[in-house]
């Protein structure tokens, strides 16, 4: 058995909740948007693209899916600006804006968009993938797309 060595400060700083789960079948996923390039997978047999990922379509449950590089293109769909967040780091960002996306592609996405003023938000305005740091690994989230 071996042990683990934890620093006094990440101990102090406690967990948390903003860092990926990643595995084996989402390391593609996590690498790609610490590289800047969001992907979505894309079915072999029905040619529907999902997100989050997973190793079946969830429309035709065939295992025929691959990775595909997402336009990083989307509109917004709902949102709700979230005022009061106790679990760590969120509470140092509110207010936030936890959104529902629709991708350019097809799938639906949940994330945040950042850069744009609650009152600047409307239902179907567009919007472009950029990413937040976390730790290793960079989380997609949305600003406006301008114009």
């Amino acid at each position: 058995m071996g042990t683990e060595s934890v620093s006094k400060e990440s101990v102090a700083a406690g967990p948390r909740f903003d860092l990926p789960e990643v595995d084996a079948f989402t390391r593609p996923y996590w690498e790609a948007a610490a590289d800047g390039r969001l992907l979505i997978r894309r079915c072999g047999a029905c040619g529907a693209a999902h997100h989050y990922p997973r190793e079946f379509c969830p429309h035709c449950w065939s295992e025929d899916v691959t990775w595909e590089r997402a336009s990083g293109r989307a509109t917004l769909y709902t949102w709700s600006v979230v005022h009061r967040n106790d679990l760590p780091p969120f509470g140092g960002r509110v207010p936030y804006v936890a959104a529902v996306v629709d991708l350019a592609e097809g799938p639906r996405m949940m994330t945040e968009v950042v850069g744009c003023g609650e009152g600047e938000l409307r239902i179907g305005m567009a919007l472009r993938v950029t990413f937040r740091e976390a730790g290793e690994f960079a989380v997609p989230v949305f600003e406006g797309a301008g114009g």
